[in-house]
């Protein structure tokens, strides 16, 4: 009898200590507040380890690129930037509701893509302009030269029409300075090597060409 009771106390005793373990190990694996474990206590080491290179910043448009990619930044950027100072004259001077309404995605479109342009041309250290010194046009930093670029006299003629006039006469300026964009866009297409810039020429052909088809039914109803 005696034995008999010992054997049942250390089989109570045995039972009771597996159940503290167990206790122990669920609040060790949920946490001191009985939350579930966090991802990153419980991942591996090599999975919460900060990979290769994370802490610097990814290059703006990675991978190969060529001269024609160069060359497409370099010129679409004071490109985009005259559009743009086109945009701003129709502040006052735009009458026409959907005139304004292209005014105001031509601004939303473009400024952000000067500021990925002159990014990828930081990331590959490259100049902002494309100022040669050879005398020839078609890529300089002033845009002398550049399909679609407007002239000074082009630039007074917008900013001296108000209404009805000034809309019209956006319309027309904006069509050949859209079209010059896709066709420096196409050229983009057809020679770069980035897939980021080849894709962002990709871009500026649809919506440009989309606003080229608006801006003409505009023109046919002014």
């Amino acid at each position: 009898m005696r034995m008999r009771a010992f054997t049942n106390r250390a089989a109570r005793t045995s039972a009771l200590l597996g159940a503290v373990a167990a206790t122990g190990l669920l609040l060790t694996a949920c946490g001191a507040d009985g939350t579930a474990p966090s991802a990153s206590a419980t991942a591996s080491p090599s999975a919460t380890a900060a990979a290769p290179g994370s802490a610097a910043s990814p290059a703006p448009a990675p991978g190969p690129f060529n001269d024609a990619d160069v060359m497409f930044a370099q010129m679409m950027i004071p490109h985009h930037e005259q559009a743009l100072e086109m945009a701003r004259l129709a502040d006052g001077r735009a009458q026409d509701a959907d005139v304004k309404k292209l005014v105001a995605a031509i601004e939303r479109a473009q400024d952000p893509e000067i500021r990925t342009m002159r990014a990828w041309l930081k990331g590959w250290g490259r100049p902002g302009t494309a100022d040669h010194g050879d005398g020839h046009g078609g890529g300089h930093g002033d845009g002398h030269g550049m399909a679609g670029m407007m002239s000074e006299q082009d630039m007074k003629r917008l900013a001296s029409a108000e209404g009805e006039e000034f809309d019209r006469a956006f319309a027309e300026l904006m069509i050949a300075h859209h079209e010059g964009a896709v066709a420096m866009a196409e050229e983009e297409r057809k020679n770069g090597l980035n897939p980021t810039a080849k894709k962002l020429a990709g871009d500026v052909v649809r919506t440009q060409s989309a606003e080229v088809a608006e801006l003409r039914r505009i023109l046919d109803r002014l």
